[in-house]
This record gives C-alpha cells, structure tokens and sequence, in this order.
C-alpha cells in the first residue's frame, strides 16, 4: 500500500512520520526549508519527552513519487484548487483520495441522499475545479483532530490528539476505508470508520466557524473570547445558525452550543489557526469555515445574519491586511 501525504506541514508531517515509523510505504509532498531539511536530515517528531527522526522520502514534485494508493490531502482549503492536476496524477487510475482538509468539503452532497445530492459548493470549489479534476467518487472523508506545530524546518512537535476520523460520503464500510484505517492504527493512531461522517465534520466546524473569525478579528485566544459576555454571544448565535442548517441537512449534535463553547474555554490561552496566520500574513481559511456555511444558509433559505457579519468583517480584514 503506498500513501502520500500532500503538504506535510505541522499535521502531515505528524501523520507521514507516524506512518513511516510503522514501516509504512510512506512519501511527503512538501516545499521550501521544511522539505530541504527533511530530505537532508529527515523527518524529526517530538512527542513529550520522547524525540526521534526518521528517514522519509520527500519530494516537492508529486511526479517523482509515482501513482499512489492512497493520497492524503492536509493543505488548507483554499490552496487545494491550485495543485488539482499534481494530485490527481498522483492518484493514477485508481487511487483514493483522503480529504483531511478543515471545514465544508466540497464533496459534501455526493452521495448524500437528499434533496441537494450531487449540489456543489461555490465556496469550497471555485469553479467545480475539484469536483471535475478529483472526481467525487474518488474522495474517503476525514476529520483530523490532532494538533502540532513544525518548531523549524524539518522538526514537527506533536501537541495533543491522536484520532484521524474516516468515512465515505455515503456512509458505508468499504474495503478501501478499512484498510487505511488498519494502516494508520497500526502506525499507534485512532482511525475508526464512522457512518455518520458529516455529524464529526459539523462538531468540529462549528468552534472553526466561530472562534477562529473572532479571534483574528479581536487578537483574543480562545480562553478569553469564549469567556467574554459580547464575544461569547456572537459565538453563540453563530453556532445556533450554523446548527439549524446542520440538522436541516440530517446532521445529529451529540452536545448543545453551551457545552461547545465551555470546550473551547477550556483549552486555553491558544491562538486559532486564522489568528496564527493573519500573524504570520499567510491567508486565511476563511471560505471554508464560514463562507461555505452562509452558501448553505442561502441554498436552504434560512437567515444567518451573525454569520454573515462576521464574515463581511473578517473578508475585509483579510483585505486589509492583504491577504486575499
């Protein structure tokens, strides 16, 4: 079984040296300083007290690596429609591809069943580039938990979380489901394959389209914007609209928004993923986590009048800042 991780960052790299250290036909896409000294030195993984580096094959042409078995995709949404034609030559005439990207996923009415079976999504596939480039068919849903970070180039330190969630868009148990979620358990990771994927898509969105806009609109880390009266109810509404879409669509919430929020407060003094890259002046994941939940609201009728102010507010900011 080969399986390449395109865009080995804090979460590929985490997940592409598990596997190697399985003894698993593992190859990484990657660029810039974090490739060179992964191909110089190799792949370094801090997990507690525990450091070990690994030899990997790391590439940041997708030809040099061949057809693969299984492609995992952990780049930020907005910067998949660029490297359609790399990954889908990766994929070859029978790969799968795994969607370990955050947010809405473009494929999210394959298969689905219901009324809107087969409706793309403007928001996370400009275009339909993925759609017509990848092929729906071709997609095995994931939800990525874990978190990390790369410290410097060629060195991933692994902060918490261990479960990589899959599931086909239609819910059934497939051969080719099972066996990645055999390859990745055997790599010391929880890789169950879930019916109901799009409910874990939903609970993990719903902090992402929240916190995330919020804080990089108000520099706050997660434990002061979830405790902050005004900030705390600007979440809240957000999720309770985000939530009437959701299980308009089917979707089941295990917990209620309060619970939610409290989750998100007791993490911490953690900077959201958007904060870190508005600081650091990359783009934002701002379509995937909210722009696509205000295209729902619309595909549907159903008001989201938070949830688009945010997003009025948090698109200019990225305007602003010159990061769109």
């Amino acid at each position: 079984m080969r399986i390449c991780i395109f865009g080995a960052g804090a979460i590929g790299g985490y997940l592409g040296a598990r596997l190697a250290a399985a003894g698993a036909d593992v190859s990484l896409v990657a660029r810039g300083p974090h490739l060179q000294a992964m191909q110089a030195r190799g792949l370094t993984l801090i997990e507690g007290d525990a450091t070990r580096t690994l030899p990997v094959r790391a590439a940041t042409d997708p030809a040099e690596l061949g057809p693969q078995d299984y492609v995992i995709l952990t780049l930020k949404a907005h910067s998949v429609p660029a490297v359609v034609p790399q990954v889908a030559a990766l994929l070859g005439a029978s790969g799968t591809l795994v969607s370990g990207v955050n947010g809405l996923p473009w494929w999210y009415f394959h298969r689905h069943g219901g009324p809107f079976e087969g409706r793309r999504l403007d928001s996370v596939d400009p275009g339909g580039l993925q759609w017509q480039g990848f092929g729906p068919d071709r997609v095995l849903g994931c939800v990525v938990y874990p978190a990390a970070e790369v410290v410097e180039p060629g060195v991933v330190r692994h902060l918490e979380g261990h479960r990589f969630s899959l599931g086909e868009p239609s819910g059934e148990r497939s051969e080719r489901a099972l066996r990645l979620s055999e390859a990745l358990t055997a790599a010391g990771l929880k890789a169950p394959v879930r019916p109901r994927l799009r409910d874990e898509i939903w609970l993990k969105l719903w902090g992402n389209l929240s916190f995330n806009p919020i804080s990089a609109l108000t520099g706050a880390t997660l434990d002061r914007l979830c405790t902050d009266p005004g900030t705390r109810s600007v979440a809240r509404n957000m999720m309770l609209e985000a939530q009437e879409i959701a299980e308009r669509l089917g979707v089941r919430f295990p917990i209620d928004v309060e619970r939610r929020i409290d989750g998100g407060a007791a993490v911490g003094a953690h900077r959201t993923s958007m904060l870190q890259d508005l600081e650091a002046r990359r783009p934002m994941e701002i379509e995937a986590l909210v722009g696509s939940v205000a295209e729902l609201g619309r595909i549907l009728g159903l008001p989201t009048p938070t949830v688009d102010t945010v997003l009025a507010l948090v698109r200019l900011r990225a305007h602003v800042a010159g990061l769109d």
